[in-house]
């Protein structure tokens, strides 16, 4: 049976560097390295990578991943598409460019886009190499979402193949649609989460400048963030007390404005999805 071949573009940038190091350590696919950039030529050279060239790797390849900034990805599909061969797959790590038509497509390549969830703040892991594994792909066991965007489910089972590789360890594949993946990224998790998350250190920061120690509000506020998460999401049978919910109902719409869930809505997602892909 012929191993798979692999064009990664962008090998070397912070994604890149990831899926690279996985690559590496994986016998199961003949991976031509693409990169451009200095920065990104230098990263792939401290790893001992060769660099492949892109008139004579992409036409080869079985799959051709795109690991670029969302910003440059419609020019380089637009590129890069057009030199795959009938059959092949088209790998893209985020859903804001498909969503928002950017992403280069053809009838006779399918398309599958695949994004890992990084570690659980609730996984077990034995080591402490795997406790600080925070993005995962190193040692951290990880789930992965893919959706199918074109193309066939012989399709989107070898991207499934190829993420589990990319991503390992990997303890989940989770088969999601396109616009689902959008309502969890960038919709959830940062216009939700991350900017929830960034309020947080600036009332840590401000408590700081009130005088509070800081290791004292680091420890307290970091505690607390474990706790809470652990009871909202099932992980603890447990509660908060009367108090704590009195004043989270007070606090809700001081500090959320009323509507707010509509970020979840596809038309406000889309609009999510071009700020992000908009230079």
């Amino acid at each position: 049976m012929a191993t798979t071949s692999i064009a990664l573009v962008g090998a070397g940038g912070k994604m890149g560097c990831r899926l690279t190091d996985n690559f590496l350590k994986c016998a199961d696919y003949a991976v031509h390295y693409l990169e451009i950039s200095p920065k990104g030529l230098e990263n792939l050279k401290s790893r001992g990578v060769t660099v492949s060239d892109q008139e004579s790797a992409v036409p080869s390849a079985d799959v051709v991943i795109l690991a670029v900034p969302d910003v440059a990805i419609g020019a380089i599909s637009r590129d890069v598409v057009p030199q795959m061969k009938p059959g092949a797959l088209l790998l893209t790590l985020d859903p804001a460019a498909p969503l928002d038509g950017q992403i280069a497509t053809r009838p006779d390549v399918g398309c599958v886009i695949t994004h890992p969830c990084h570690p659980s703040i609730f996984n077990w892991e034995p080591t402490e190499k795997g406790f600080r594994d925070f993005y995962g792909g190193i040692s951290a066991k990880q789930a992965v979402v893919c959706a199918l965007m074109s193309g066939t489910e012989a399709d989107y089972e070898r991207a499934v193949k190829v993420a589990t590789a990319m991503y390992a360890p990997v303890k989940h594949v989770h088969r999601v649609t396109l616009e689902q993946m959008a309502i969890l990224e960038p919709a959830m998790v940062e216009t939700l989460a991350q900017t929830c998350m960034e309020v947080v250190r600036e009332g840590y920061d401000t408590i700081v400048a009130k005088g509070v120690p800081a290791d004292a509000a680091r420890d307290f506020v970091l505690g607390h963030l474990r706790i809470q998460i652990a009871v909202l999401f099932g992980e603890v049978n447990g509660t908060f007390s009367d108090a704590a919910y009195k004043i989270s109902k007070r606090a809700k719409p001081v500090l959320f404005r009323e509507g707010w869930k509509k970020i979840f809505e596809l038309d406000d997602i889309r609009e999510q999805v071009r700020d992000i892909t908009t230079r």
